[in-house]
């Protein structure tokens, strides 16, 4: 399970090379040498599944992945939006009508009150 975490926290430090955070825009060459160190650790641990199950959902995303660092853009927002609509229809065990269902989803994606119901 250290393997694992080690995978993931090698995966978390090739994102913080983001503009966002850095303020300017990582080099190709630093980009890679982070793929590098991760792929590397993913080789030196092959026989545990949760860290090959990782290099193959990175190497299916790596177009945004290696995109996030130089633009800082992400699809985190929209994707957690989705998550709360599918949360809510759960939870509604389906929506009856189409009107409800958007008021829901609205409701359930609206920032304001996100930060209303989780203060931090």
């Amino acid at each position: 399970m250290h393997a694992a975490w080690q995978a993931k926290e090698l995966l978390h430090g090739l994102l913080h090379l983001a503009v966002t955070r850095t303020h300017h825009a990582p080099d190709r060459s630093t980009i890679s040498a982070a793929r590098h160190r991760f792929l590397a650790h993913i080789a030196d641990h092959a026989h545990l599944t949760k860290p090959l199950t990782l290099a193959e959902t990175a190497e299916q995303w790596w177009d945004g992945i290696e995109t996030y660092p130089t633009t800082g853009i992400s699809n985190a927002a929209p994707e957690g939006d989705n998550h709360l609509i599918e949360l809510g229809a759960r939870n509604a065990f389906g929506f009856r009508n189409r009107e409800n269902q958007r008021l829901r989803s609205r409701c359930a994606t609206t920032r304001q009150s996100r930060r209303e119901a989780h203060p931090h």
